[in-house]
């Protein structure tokens, strides 16, 4: 019956096309394909059923893999300024501790899911891996748009959220960091929050968190910068000079405008950035100096007046002709439907998911190199656990030991997935999840399954 109904629907639509059985299953495997797509959980699950493939994973290992540790829900009442209360929802997920405590950071953004939540988690679990951290993978976020809440408010829904989270975060157990929409000064209110129900100073508790108060110089940089550092390895790989590189970046936030600043310092031509309002576009190369004082004071970048630049959707930015596409932005934006319009050498993912497994086959088929982001944007958690280690031992590191010590971190595993890739002939993405994975594996063989 609903096989006969999908016959008649599509028949609606090509009323004078006639049906047959395998253009109905073909319609079905698109849109299964797309439904996964849309679910960014499916997406990491799907990524691990590819290297467990790759590498002949046992099945109760790759079963193991793809299980969460643990996923909290938590319901967080505000009165607001008005009076109101209005109830959010906020989640903390543990994918795996078995190489130490979690790490990843919290998130607060009107779209944010359990879905997500643990999908990020899991990618979390493969870049501390990849990067030989003895750290595991954690997320968190909340349902909320930020940008309508006052400094008040803000300050009550993350103080709430702290508290009610609080039994599975800490130094030994799992270390919030920043993510999208959140900073320095909400690390500094988690850390107080947990330290008050404490009864002692803990600022391990959260990297990210303000200098004062035990943060880290190099910390807001560090994702970019790491980001500066593999492109310009990768380039050396491809006998490419960085400056001669035509960039285009999706995410005028702290990753993507770190990178674009460092790039344009380099001399390389940026000729397109977006934030959440949109991009702007100019053949000649944008003045990156300027943009980022202008969004610094608060501002979108379609309210920049330069008759030079012209204003492009987040979705025109992605197939703009470049050498290196940089997506700083949010998850799933390469998917099966924009890659083949895709028109650029390098992809370096300075976001967390931003290209799925099926785009990821059509990038591969058109000779695009796809720089994955568990090796490309995993300077901030490296450098997260350089503040972390930092807190522990309270002694504290300057600016040239840090980057000194991500680079020489991040290019390590970037040789390890470089030669890999070529040893077996397969993407950088099949190469860095062979690593971590493998790290990961031998830690449960080693730890075994309790009881």
């Amino acid at each position: 019956m609903l096989e006969n109904k999908k016959e008649d629907q599509t028949k609606l639509i090509y009323p004078d096309v006639p049906i047959t059985s395998n253009q109905i299953s073909i319609s079905k495997r698109v849109e299964k394909e797309t439904a996964i797509e849309n679910k960014p959980f499916e997406v990491a699950k799907k990524q691990i059923d590819i290297v467990a493939e790759e590498m002949g994973l046992n099945h109760n290992i790759k079963k193991f893999l793809k299980r969460i540790e643990r996923a909290l829900i938590v319901s967080i009442p505000i009165k607001m300024d008005n009076g109101d209360l209005e109830i959010f929802e906020g989640y903390r997920v543990h994918h795996s501790t078995i190489r130490g405590p979690g790490k990843g950071g919290i998130r607060f953004a009107p779209n944010v899911n359990l879905d997500e939540v643990k999908a990020l988690a899991m990618w979390m679990t493969w870049k501390c891996s990849l990067l030989d951290l003895p750290l595991g993978g954690a997320k968190g976020g909340i349902c909320v748009d930020p940008r309508y809440l006052s400094r008040t408010e803000l300050e009550k829904l993350t103080r709430r959220y702290t508290s009610e989270i609080i039994n599975i975060i800490g130094p030994d157990i799992d270390i919030p960091a920043p993510d999208v929409n959140t900073n320095a000064q909400i690390m500094a209110w988690i850390m107080d929050t947990y330290s008050m129900n404490k009864g002692r100073a803990v600022p391990g508790v959260v990297t990210g968190k303000p200098i004062e108060i035990g943060g880290s110089v190099g910390r807001e940089t560090a994702t970019g910068m790491g980001l500066y550092f593999v492109l310009e390895a990768f380039c050396e790989k491809l006998n490419l000079d960085l400056k001669s590189q035509k960039i285009v970046i999706q995410g005028f936030g702290n990753v993507g405008g770190t990178v674009a600043n460092l790039l344009f310092k380099e001399g390389c031509k940026i000729v397109a950035v977006s934030d959440i309002s949109g991009g702007i576009f100019s053949s000649e190369g944008l003045e990156i100096d300027k943009l980022l004082k202008w969004t610094r004071e608060g501002k979108y970048l379609k309210d920049y007046k330069d008759e030079r630049y012209r204003l492009i959707t987040n979705e025109d930015l992605l197939t703009l002709e470049c050498d290196v596409l940089i997506p700083a932005a949010l998850e799933n934006q390469i998917t099966e439907t924009n890659a083949n319009e895709i028109k650029c050498k390098i992809v370096l993912e300075g976001a967390n998911g931003p290209t799925t497994p099926n785009a990821d086959k059509i990038l591969f088929n058109k000779g695009v190199h796809v720089v994955p982001d568990i090796l490309a944007n995993a300077g901030g958690v490296c450098v997260s656990y350089f503040e972390y280690v930092q807190d522990i031992h309270a002694y504290f590191w300057d600016l040239e030991r840090i980057n000194k010590e991500l680079k020489m971190i991040i290019l390590k595993a970037f040789e390890q997935v470089y030669t890999l890739s070529k040893d077996k002939k397969t993407t950088l993405r099949t190469a860095a999840y062979i690593i971590a994975v493998s790290r990961i594996v031998k830690a449960i063989e080693l730890r075994g399954i309790f009881p």
